[in-house]
C-alpha cells in the first residue's frame, strides 16, 4: 500500500490544505495519507490558533487518514530542525512518499538544491557571505546561486519550496528515498491574504482574531502576554544561551530586550537586527517562556504520538514493525521525558486561550477516531 506523508501545521485547516491532500492522494495513488502535524505551538514561534486535537479532527474530515504529533521541540524550531523531526516521524510511520505544497511544483529542481546544500562546496561558498554579517538565509541563497545559478537558487526565496528542500535533505540523511509529489500552491500566497476559495492561513487567523470567523475559544500568545513576560524576566543570560539558535550574540540581545520591553512585540523589535530573522527571535522567546532548552530535544524522535485516525489510518498503525513505540493512550506517555515536557507546554497553552482552561489536557484527551474513512478524491 502506498502511504504518502505530509508535514503540516493546519493553523487552522482550510480549503488549500484540503486541496493539497486531495492532489497528493491523486498523484501518489495513495492507500493512505499520514500527516506529521505540529502540536500546540508552531514553527514561526507562536501558538496554534486552536488546539492539536481540534486541528486533527479538521484534517481527518478534510481527507487525511492518520495524524501524528510533531512535538514542540521540533515544531517550534528552524526550518532544518522542523523538517528533520517531521520526516523522521513520517519515515517511522511507514510513508513511502512525501508530498508538500510548492510555489514551483518542480521536484527535480528542489532535489538538486537539497543535494548541493549538503555538499562540501556549499560550506566553502557560504563562508565569505557569513563573514559579512548578512542574515543566514541571504548567505545561503547567494552561495547556492554561485554553485547552481539564480534560477535554481530562487526556490529558496519561496516559503513552501524552502521547506520542501529541507524535507528532502532530511530524507537523504535518514537514507530514505521516498517518491516526491510537490503540489503546486493555489490561491493566496504563504502570507498573502484573502482569496475567495483559498485564503492564506495567516488571513484566516486574522479573521478569527477579529471575530469575523468563528472559532471556539481561540488561542493567541497575546492573551497570555503578562504570563510570558513574567517567565522571560526570570531568565538569566546563561538561560538564553542554552536555547537553540541563540548564538552570534542573539542571547545577549534577548536578555537586554526582555529587561527593556513591556510587550512581546516590543521585545521582538528591540532584539531585531538585519542578522536575525524575525521568526528566529520569536522562536527563541517562545522557548524561553516555555522553559525549554537545547538538551530537551532528543537526537531522534522517540515515539509516534497519535492525535487522530480513521479506519484507514488505524490500518497503517497495525502494519508498523514496532521499531518506534506508538502512543495511542495518553497515559502510556507518563514518565517519558519528552511527553512530560509536552504536557507542560500544553498546560502553558491553556493560558493562551481566550478563556483559560484547566491543566492536564495532555493526559486526559484521547485521540480523535473517526469510525469511517472519508470520501477521498
Amino acid at each position: 500500500m502506498e502511504i504518502v506523508g505530509i508535514v503540516a501545521e493546519y493553523n487552522p485547516f482550510h480549503n488549500g490544505h484540503r486541496h493539497q491532500i486531495a492532489q497528493a492522494r491523486a498523484l501518489a495513488g495513495a492507500g493512505a495519507v499520514v500527516c506529521a502535524m505540529s502540536g500546540n505551538f508552531v514553527q514561526r514561534g507562536d501558538c496554534a490558533v486552536t488546539d492539536k486535537w481540534t486541528r486533527a479532527r479538521m484534517a481527518l474530515e478534510g481527507g487525511a487518514d492518520l495524524i501524528l504529533e510533531l512535538p514542540t521541540v521540533w515544531a517550534s524550531s528552524s526550518a532544518e530542525t522542523f523538517a528533520r523531526g517531521s520526516v523522521e516521524i513520517l519515515h517511522a510511520a511507514g510513508a513511502t512518499a512525501l508530498s508538500f505544497g510548492s510555489e514551483t511544483g518542480d521536484g527535480a529542481a528542489l532535489a538538486q538544491v537539497a543535494q548541493v546544500l549538503d555538499d562540501p562546496a556549499f560550506s566553502q561558498a557560504l563562508q565569505p557571505f557569513l563573514s559579512r554579517g548578512l542574515p543566514f538565509a541571504q548567505c545561503r541563497h547567494r552561495a547556492v546561486q554561485e554553485l547552481l545559478g539564480e534560477e535554481a537558487a530562487a526556490c529558496l526565496g519561496n516559503a513552501n519550496d524552502n521547506l520542501g528542500v529541507e524535507y528532502l535533505r532530511a530524507a537523504r540523511r535518514l537514507g530514505w528515498s521516498p517518491k516526491v509529489y510537490p503540489v503546486l500552491r493555489v490561491g493566496a500566497g504563504h502570507d498573502g491574504g484573502d482569496h475567495p476559495q483559498y485564503p492564506s492561513a495567516s488571513h484566516v487567523r486574522g479573521e478569527i482574531r477579529a471575530g469575523a470567523v468563528a472559532m471556539d475559544n481561540p488561542a493567541f500568545l497575546s492573551y497570555n502576554q503578562r504570563g510570558m513576560l513574567a517567565r522571560l524576566r526570570c531568565l538569566e543570560l546563561e538561560d538564553w544561551e542554552r536555547i537553540p539558535d541563540c548564538g552570534e550574540g542573539l542571547a545577549q540581545r534577548l536578555y537586554r530586550a526582555v529587561r527593556q520591553g513591556t510587550s512581546l512585540e516590543e521585545i521582538y523589535d528591540l532584539a531585531k537586527t538585519k542578522r536575525y530573522a524575525h521568526a528566529r527571535i520569536r522562536r527563541a522567546v517562545l522557548w524561553g517562556a516555555l522553559g525549554l532548552r537545547e538538551q530537551d530535544r532528543p537526537a531522534q524522535v522517540p515515539y509516534l504520538r497519535v492525535l487522530g485516525a480513521n479506519e484507514r489510518g488505524l490500518g497503517v498503525l497495525r502494519n508498523l514493525d514496532g521499531s518506534v513505540p506508538v502512543i495511542t493512550k495518553p497515559t502510556h506517555g507518563k514518565g517519558l521525558p519528552l511527553m512530560e515536557r509536552e504536557a507542560r507546554c500544553t498546560d502553558f497553552y491553556a493560558l493562551c486561550r481566550e478563556t483559560v482552561t484547566p491543566c492536564g489536557a495532555e493526559w486526559s484527551t484521547s485521540p480523535v477516531i473517526l469510525q469511517k474513512s472519508g470520501n477521498h478524491v
